[in-house]
């Protein structure tokens, strides 16, 4: 691994780079290089309003090169996104953060949830984590309906702001579906009208439509290994082993079960995010689709305090309410402490700070965050067939990169910290 960062192409990208950024591209390079067989990826960042890196490189699916314009399913990036859209309508005076969820839409008082607001959803302190034992297959997650039906009838595990238990998949149901209550239009309606249109995006989508399919990156098949036949097991009914990551968990004073009740809905063997029906699902939690330039540039609004090209999408005082942070305690399911705001964590580097900077990784290490103090904004996407729960390596180490030679530039001095 070492090794084949050291040893590199340190050129292999297309797109553009501003000069002061270089170091950024070549980190990017090495990072890809040996792998680029093995998918692609896409690297955009805004500094002072600007687009001052634009680069991709690898491969979009088995027969073709990664394009500007490709689109990638970012898993929980995607959260991000749909938090910006529920406070433009904050901004709108369509929703409000405390106003209990059930104002808006009726049905969700059922089970001891009439107290739940968008605040406590946003910052994962509404109990409603558990999606294992909320479905009986992973298949119902492509009937957006149904889901919205099952989250309006589901019961909290624990007392609204009681406790704090990241949403990884119901999240997405339950702030698209109060905002379609509230707004009284469809989610891709109001993405359109509120995002896309404003920032003139190219590419974001929860829910493929069937025209663009063809621009998503796909996951690459691994080679086939040898077709020898594998020796036979007798199975058992004895239970299954327990993983290293599920020891740790435990010894960490954290439970392996409310990680799973969060993140595994049963059937999933059945079920993949990268298949036309997932891709075309509205999945907001998990399923996004955008460029690299899409989210970049939403982020870039952020950076500017919810300002873009003299519009004021987000007002200062909201913005305020969104960047800050409502909790530094470490949550039930995710494994380091998030410091969640109001739909965002905040920025996971190797060393570099920044305290108000927020946004928010997916499940396969992609992610895409703003700095309003540094006025920057960085997004990060592919197609690898990796998974991690806390950002993969190289969405540290790249923004860690991004921040350094922003510091050059405002400071004279990159350094490490």
């Amino acid at each position: 691994m070492i090794k084949e960062i050291l040893f590199a192409d340190t050129h292999n990208y297309h797109g553009k780079v501003d000069h002061r950024f270089i170091d950024l591209a070549t980190q990017f390079s090495r990072l890809q290089d040996a792998r680029s067989h093995q998918g692609g990826a896409a690297l955009v960042v805004y500094f002072q309003g600007q687009k001052v890196v634009d680069i991709f490189t690898g491969k979009k699916s088995q027969e073709q090169d990664w394009q500007s314009d490709t689109l990638a399913m970012c898993y929980s990036t995607g959260k991000g996104i749909l938090a910006t859209l529920a406070h433009i309508l904050v901004s709108e005076g369509l929703l409000d953060y405390d106003q209990p969820i059930a104002h808006y839409w009726p049905e969700f008082s059922q089970n001891g949830k009439a107290n739940i607001t968008l605040r406590h959803v946003l910052s994962h302190q509404s109990g409603l984590f558990d999606i294992r034992n909320t479905i009986e297959t992973a298949t119902e997650m492509l009937d957006w309906s149904h889901m919205l039906e099952l989250m309006a009838a589901a019961t909290p595990r624990f007392a609204a702001g009681q406790s704090l238990a990241y949403q990884p998949l119901t999240y997405g149901w339950l702030v698209g579906g109060v905002i379609e209550k509230a707004a009284k239009q469809p989610l891709s309606w109001l993405m359109q009208r509120y995002l896309v249109q404003p920032l003139g995006l190219d590419g974001a989508y929860f829910g493929v439509p069937a025209s663009e399919l063809d621009r998503v990156a796909r996951l690459l098949e691994k080679p086939k290994k040898s077709s020898a036949p594998k020796p036979q097991v007798k199975k058992t009914d004895q239970p299954r082993k327990v993983s290293l990551s599920e020891k740790l968990l435990e010894l960490s004073g954290q439970s392996p079960q409310d990680f799973q009740d969060a993140m595994i809905p049963k059937g999933m063997r059945n079920f993949s995010f990268y298949s036309d029906a997932g891709l075309q699902a509205v999945i907001p939690a998990a399923n996004g689709v955008f460029t690299a330039d899409s989210l970049a540039k939403v982020y870039a609004m952020l950076a500017n305090q919810g300002q873009w090209n003299g519009q004021q999408l987000i007002r200062p005082e909201v913005f305020k309410q969104l960047s800050t942070v409502q909790s530094k305690a470490r949550d039930r399911v995710m494994p380091i402490p998030m410091h969640w705001r109001l739909g965002y964590h905040r920025i996971l580097t190797m060393g570099k700070r920044s305290p108000h900077g927020f946004g928010h990784m997916g499940f396969n290490g992609s992610g895409a965050w703003c700095d309003p103090d540094r006025e920057l904004s960085f997004a990060y996407i592919h197609n690898f067939n990796v998974t991690s729960a806390t950002g993969d390596y190289r969405l540290w180490g790249l923004s860690q990169e991004t921040l350094r030679c922003t510091d050059s530039i405002l400071k004279g001095w990159k350094g490490w910290f």
